[in-house]
């Protein structure tokens, strides 16, 4: 029988879910896409890119689950500024093509709205298109709003913030002494590419792996962070469901 199905599987996710309250799930999860090489390397295929194509197979899935539930926002990390430079040539290609096509499709998903969250610097053309035209087509859609971070570093974001605010401020002509009494973290958080969203409540990673890459480094500083072991096309709507769980049994500090 296959991995993921059959009666007993299907009354264990409805258990799960009878556990889950409106109330207990995150409002915002964000998701490190990972695993999808290794994914490929172990099934002997001749390319990565076969196990990016079913990674970006299982997003559509992914985000399904997430619009089932009525969470309200996703960020999926797809291709960070690392990415761009450490990528052989074929397989960012390959990469870059599926993105794209990706994006054209969530963009006529229900009634999606799809964001690219990153710095369109550095990316082929073909890419920023498909993703500024998501935008455009989506940008009136009232349901799950799906953030792309694609070209996306953290650390990079910090900075583009910090520039649009001193751009900002010379343009208004003020000093720096004046700025120096303005700057204050919800000002930052304003100009960063995710400005006006609620940071991430979850931060879920695949694969195993447990560190953060750079990730949303100031939207997650106090999210709850979950790890699965699972390679993320092999991602099942149960691993889901139980991070979603042990989100719903935790006790939010913020900071403490």
């Amino acid at each position: 029988m296959p991995l993921g199905s059959g009666i007993i599987y299907g009354l264990y996710k409805k258990g799960i879910r009878k556990d889950l309250t409106a109330e207990a799930l995150p409002h915002h999860v964000a998701m490190i896409v990972d695993g999808n090489r290794r994914w490929a390397r172990q099934r002997l295929l001749e390319s990565a890119a076969h196990g990016h194509r079913a990674g970006a197979a299982k997003i559509g899935e992914f985000l399904t689950w997430c619009d089932d539930l009525d969470i309200r926002v996703v960020t999926l990390y797809l291709l960070s500024t690392d990415n761009l430079i450490g990528r052989a040539g074929e397989e960012l290609d390959d990469l870059i093509e599926i993105i794209a096509q990706l994006t054209d499709d969530l963009s006529q998903c229900r009634d999606w709205r799809v964001k690219h969250v990153g710095n369109p610097a550095g990316l082929p053309e073909r890419l920023t298109t498909a993703l500024r035209e998501a935008e455009e087509r989506t940008i009136d859609h009232p349901g799950l709003h799906i953030n792309l971070a694609v070209g996306y570093g953290g650390r990079h974001e910090i900075a583009d913030a910090v520039r649009s605010i001193l751009a900002a401020h010379h343009s208004a002509g003020g000093s720096i002494e004046e700025l120096a009494e303005l700057l204050t973290p919800d000002l930052i958080g304003e100009h960063l590419y995710t400005s006006g969203q609620p940071d991430p409540d979850l931060v879920i990673r695949t694969s195993g792996e447990q560190r953060v890459s750079d990730f949303m480094l100031w939207q997650s500083a106090h999210s709850e962070l979950y790890f699965v072991e699972a390679l993320y096309p092999d991602l099942r709507e149960v691993d889901f469901l139980r991070a979603l769980r042990d989100y719903s049994k935790r006790h939010r500090r913020y900071g403490a």
